[in-house]
């Protein structure tokens, strides 16, 4: 059968999904009635898989946004890891403090305030996953430096890499050409970089995956 996956079929698996806990069921309305972009449901999904299977005890994320995906990873953490997650938007860090002060995992959260590319060059630590979901047009200098801060065998897992289905149309409206062509500049060098194993999946925005080799 063509065309398996339809947004019939998605709206049938959304019903098997187990439910949210609460505070979470209330930050996705909150981002919708905000229009603050929040990481979809089955990139989250998948997020939450790989977390429990690869068992990290350091995570970095890039762009914390409201705190969605940060809580995500902290709840699946194992005892005794945790996430640092970088935001530059003192209005986003600020309601991202609230939800993680109301998450219970705050004890595995680590916030910092700040233009991620300025901390990463000064950070001495290294990861087992990175999560990249920021500006668009940082997203190439901030592979690179992940790549200095990822450990060997660790995960780097970015979202929006088919951008709304932009990053594969021929009509691209204006206001999204610049950004289109920094996600198809960046897909290339994921895709071919020699010291990963990467692939980009179908799932919510389209999300790439890379295991370091080296």
């Amino acid at each position: 059968m063509e065309n398996i996956i339809n947004t019939e079929q998605i709206e049938y698996i959304k019903t098997l999904r187990k439910h949210n806990y609460r505070l979470m069921n209330s930050m996705e309305t909150f981002a919708k009635e905000k229009q603050i972009p929040i990481l979809n449901w089955n990139a989250k999904e998948l997020l939450e898989f790989i977390i429990m299977i690869l068992k990290p005890k350091r995570v970095l994320e890039i762009g914390t946004a409201i705190a969605y995906s940060t809580i995500t990873i902290a709840k699946h953490l194992p005892e005794g890891s945790i996430i640092d997650s970088i935001e530059k938007s003192r209005d986003s860090y600020n309601l991202a403090k609230d939800f993680v002060d109301k998450s219970g995992a705050g004890y595995r959260i680590n916030l910092i305030f700040g233009n991620a590319s300025n901390i990463m060059r000064k950070s001495n630590e290294n990861y087992d996953l990175i999560f990249i979901d920021s500006n668009k047009e940082d997203y190439i200098e901030l592979f690179e430096l992940s790549l200095e801060l990822l450990n060997k065998n660790g995960v780097l897992f970015v979202d929006n890499l088919l951008w709304q289905g932009y990053a594969a149309s021929k009509d691209v409206p204006n206001k999204y050409k610049t950004s289109t062509e920094q996600i198809r500049k960046f897909n290339k060098i994921f895709m071919s970089h020699p010291e990963l194993k990467s692939a980009i999946f179908p799932v919510g925005d389209g999300v790439g995956i890379g295991i370091k080799l080296t």
